[in-house]
């Protein structure tokens, strides 16, 4: 049964603490299961490069690049198991140090892709140019702040920042889900059909609790899916060729 804020609030104090605790099993587990997947992706190659016997050479600007995204995965469960906990004090001091991750994982997201396209290190699936692939990692210095600067706008309205904050995230998740095995070797449409199959859990979750979908969900979503194909017509364009030519010279 769906549950609109009017009737929420006119619910007995039971009601409401069964729409709480399906809130931070959801958004709880929207969280560790991103987490899963991208230490399911990066795990041969970065997390478990040592046992798996990846050749990889992880320099430091790819520890550091590693780090910092890992530290904003881990944030995220942090931060919906401390609103879980009632401890939304240190939920908002914890945003801080959040809003500055951000800013050094655009920077990052910018670097790290073209670095490795110069050095020739980026090594894209068959039959797909390296710059689409570019392409689509580039896009991501711009998603992601775009989604993360609404959160951060709208943090008063916990609805509305709770699901531009996946959102953001899900959209750091492409880079998981296109090393993961089968997926990967199919090419930028699989890496986006998968990964947004969080966005359609987050659809489905707004239809049972809400009976529509959450306006955030929904321009947040239209924002990430809008800009999965306009990657890959800009990555296969013959200007980008061109550009990306003249980077690798």
């Amino acid at each position: 049964m769906s549950v609109t804020p009017r009737v929420l609030d006119s619910a007995t104090p039971a009601a409401r603490n069964a729409v709480a605790r399906r809130e931070r099993l959801f958004f709880g587990g929207m969280a560790i299961a991103m987490l899963a997947t991208v230490i399911a992706g990066f795990g041969p190659t970065y997390y478990f490069s040592t046992v798996s016997g990846s050749t990889l050479a992880l320099t430091r600007t790819l520890h550091l690049h590693g780090a910092v995204f890992t530290t904003w995965m881990v944030l995220l469960v942090l931060q919906t198991t401390l609103v879980a906990a009632g401890r939304t004090d240190v939920h908002r001091q914890l945003g801080v140090f959040g809003a500055v991750l951000g800013a050094c994982m655009l920077a990052l997201a910018a670097y790290v892709p073209i670095t490795r396209v110069q050095a020739g290190l980026m090594v894209p699936p068959a039959g797909i140019p390296v710059g689409v692939l570019l392409a689509i990692a580039l896009a991501s210095a711009v998603v992601f702040p775009v989604l993360l600067g609404a959160a951060l706008l709208l943090r008063t309205r916990s609805d509305f920042h709770k699901r531009l904050m996946l959102i953001a995230t899900i959209e750091l998740v492409t880079a998981a889900v296109g090393r993961l095995p089968v997926i990967g070797a199919a090419g930028p449409p699989a890496f986006f059909a998968v990964t947004d199959l969080f966005l359609a859990a987050i659809v489905i979750y707004d239809f049972s609790t809400r009976g529509r979908i959450h306006p955030a969900t929904l321009w947040g979503g239209l924002f990430l899916i809008a800009s999965q194909p306009l990657r890959l017509a800009i990555g296969f364009s013959a200007p980008w060729a061109a550009w990306v030519g003249w980077l690798t010279s």
